[in-house]
């Protein structure tokens, strides 16, 4: 079973309460659950901190994840929470500071992961903001026994790509079509957001399904930001 897992909170300390900022008419992270809508996977939850869970609650229930509350800092206990209690041996895991994610490139990735057997996946050379990491469950529930240092529980994933002894990676280089690493997509800051919402109205002329296709984001990026 694979599972998408976003993870969540309301709390920020550079731009306060940014997952409920409306982008579009809705909060942003209402529009990273909608986005992967097309993706297609086994499950889909939103495994967001304890005191974010009563915000998020019927936002998650309108776009379809299941919730899944956790830690607030101990995100990779949050993540092995979600795998013991659905179940999945692969999670595609996402974050709720990326309205632009690239949702074809994750269903690429992901079955790159798959192909090659990889505990942990993840596409470099893609615009911040514009990606997701594709990792084995049995990985995660390994680092989870074994990581110490606050850095690997509160970005769940450093423990894997710091121990390639343990861990089969995959870190190519993207593919032509998503590379755009000086393009900053994410949401962490005002003018950040700022940015998001020009360019979420430029994406609004393309289909629904189509917002999240990565060149369609880098080209619209491209004409938003002049860059």
């Amino acid at each position: 079973m694979t599972a998408l897992v976003l993870q969540a909170r309301l709390d920020s300390s550079r731009l306060p309460g940014k997952a409920m900022l409306p982008l579009g008419g809705k909060p942003i992270i209402y529009r990273i659950m909608e986005a992967f809508r097309y993706l297609q996977c086994d499950e889909k939850i939103l495994a967001c901190s304890e005191d974010s869970a009563r915000a998020f609650a019927p936002l998650a229930d309108e776009a379809g994840f299941k919730m899944i509350p956790g830690p607030k800092d101990d995100v990779l206990s949050r993540f092995c929470i979600v795998i013991r209690q659905i179940g999945a041996d692969r999670i595609i895991r996402a974050t709720g500071d990326n309205p632009f994610v690239f949702v074809d490139a994750a269903v690429a990735l992901n079955r790159e992961a798959v192909e090659t057997g990889a505990d942990y996946a993840g596409y470099s050379g893609i615009p911040v903001g514009a990606g997701v990491e594709s990792v084995d469950s049995a990985a995660l529930l390994k680092a989870e026994k074994e990581a110490v240092d606050i850095s690997e529980r509160e970005h769940v994933c450093p423990y894997l790509y710091k121990h390639p002894e343990y861990f089969k990676l995959h870190r190519p280089l993207a593919p032509s079509i998503w590379q755009g690493e000086n393009l900053r997509l994410t949401v962490d800051t005002k003018t950040d957001y700022e940015r998001a919402e020009a360019l979420y109205d430029v994406l609004c002329g393309f289909a629904p399904n189509e917002r999240n296709f990565g060149v369609n984001i880098i080209k619209s990026a491209k004409k938003v930001f002049g860059s």
